[in-house]
């Protein structure tokens, strides 16, 4: 199924259940994100929608919404708002680089470091 999202274009596939294969799965250029990991074998004839509002955990989800994923979970970002948001999220890496900047650098600037 990876393989074939993959050679429709997709750049990243997200299932609120479990998946298989985890491992080999990890390899592969398709970052996959699930709610967890089990030894069995998928459903291969449902359920499941494409291109409709969905909820994962209270997060609504509609298509075309930017999604952000790593190792500590995912956010949903709309589409309209990216802009904004990437904004704010900017500012605050900045903030935080310039913090850890002055703590490697052993200053104690309360002003870089937010005291």
């Amino acid at each position: 199924m990876v393989a074939h999202a993959e050679q429709r274009g997709g750049v990243g596939i997200v299932i609120n259940g479990a998946i298989r294969d985890a491992a080999t799965l990890r390899e592969g250029r398709v970052p996959i994100f699930a709610a967890g990991v089990t030894h069995r074998g998928p459903y291969k004839d449902g359920p499941g929608e494409i291109n409709v509002p969905i909820s994962i955990d209270g997060m609504i989800i509609t298509p075309g919404d930017l999604m952000l994923g790593d190792d500590d979970g995912l956010v949903c970002v709309p589409l309209s708002d990216a802009e904004a948001i990437y904004a704010g999220t900017k500012k605050k890496h900045d903030v935080e680089t310039a913090q850890m900047d002055a703590i490697r650098a052993g200053r104690n600037d309360r002003s870089v470091l937010g005291r």
